[in-house]
């Protein structure tokens, strides 16, 4: 059993297998999972919406949170463990949970058939699509801002010492901003089924 989680690959399969396993368990107890159908598809595109969510909120909280407050407490010698290691990886999951987010939860909006009226703000998914244009603000940061910025300030592109220095403070104020608009982009995102503002 140890062997499963000695490997992050082995690990997620190892959830997917025990996802499996609980929904058989759960259909021979007479639970209804109506896989194939049109719900099932709309409800397992919201999980993975979720799924990659939680991942990118995750990872944005974990740089403002924990990495970037940590690193003026880092010696200068281990600081490269950090900017060379594991700065690149986070950002890489970071930028491609933003993505897979976003396009999910455009198809998941289209399957549910109130993508137009979520992107234009109108009754009943005004929520919805707050919650919507603020994530979609955050990936144009995450994309357009941070990541190009966060290439300068890990040596991935080559700038001088100012530059350098410049596109950290971008990088930063991005990063900052989208973790001010994750509150409320993800209270409209949850509103919306839930009764929480009255629109």
């Amino acid at each position: 059993m140890g062997a499963i989680f000695q490997s992050l690959g082995r690990t997620i399969t190892a959830g997917v297998v025990v996802l499996i396993v609980l929904l058989v368990v759960l259909v021979a107890a007479g639970a209804k999972v109506p896989v194939g159908e049109h719900a099932w598809w709309v409800f397992a595109m919201r999980w993975l919406h979720v799924t990659a969510g939680v991942m990118w909120i995750g990872l944005l909280w974990y740089f403002n949170f924990v990495q970037t407050p940590s690193m003026p407490k880092i010696p200068d010698d281990q600081k490269p463990a950090i900017s060379k290691v594991i700065a690149p990886a986070a950002l890489f999951w970071f930028r491609w949970a933003a993505m897979a987010t976003i396009i999910l939860g455009l198809i998941l909006a289209w399957m549910n058939g109130y993508l137009a009226q979520a992107l234009t703000l109108q009754k009943p998914f005004t929520a919805i699509g707050l919650g919507a244009w603020l994530g979609t603000i955050m990936w144009f940061n995450v994309w357009f801002i941070i990541w190009p910025n966060q290439k300068k300030v890990l040596g991935i592109v080559q700038v001088a010492a100012d530059d350098k220095a410049a596109a950290a403070k971008r990088a930063g104020m991005a990063s900052r901003i989208n973790t001010m608009l994750s509150i409320p982009m993800l209270y409209f995102m949850v509103a919306q089924s839930h009764g929480g503002i009255g629109f």
